[in-house]
């Protein structure tokens, strides 16, 4: 069986590396990474964003969304290939860091 080797491209700017992860081609090659370190032995964890996220030292909120926000928020998780809960997390942080940085 031929299986296809995904490498990760040169990129011109961050935008177009963060297309490129979120696109089937990124999603891919990360799939297959994970599986050869599986095949040696290597537990995967994800990334250190994610893990972080994902820790227990989190606090339970109950939060209102329109429901047309947490459908785009679930479409673009899907398509990322996360929960929408850890995307809704992560842009909740990426928004109070870039916050933090102007005050």
């Amino acid at each position: 069986m031929n299986k296809k080797t995904h490498e990760v491209p040169k990129f011109k700017n961050e935008s177009e590396e963060a297309n490129w992860w979120a696109s089937r081609a990124g999603r891919a090659y990360v799939k297959q990474k994970s599986a050869e370190a599986k095949s040696r032995g290597i537990e995967t964890k994800g990334s250190n964003l994610v893990r972080k996220l994902n820790e227990k030292s989190s606090v339970q909120i109950a939060i209102r969304l329109p429901a047309a926000d947490l459908a785009q928020a679930r479409k673009i998780a899907e398509h990322k290939g996360i929960g929408y809960q850890t995307l809704m997390k992560m842009l909740v942080h990426e928004g109070l860091a870039r916050e933090s940085r102007r005050a």
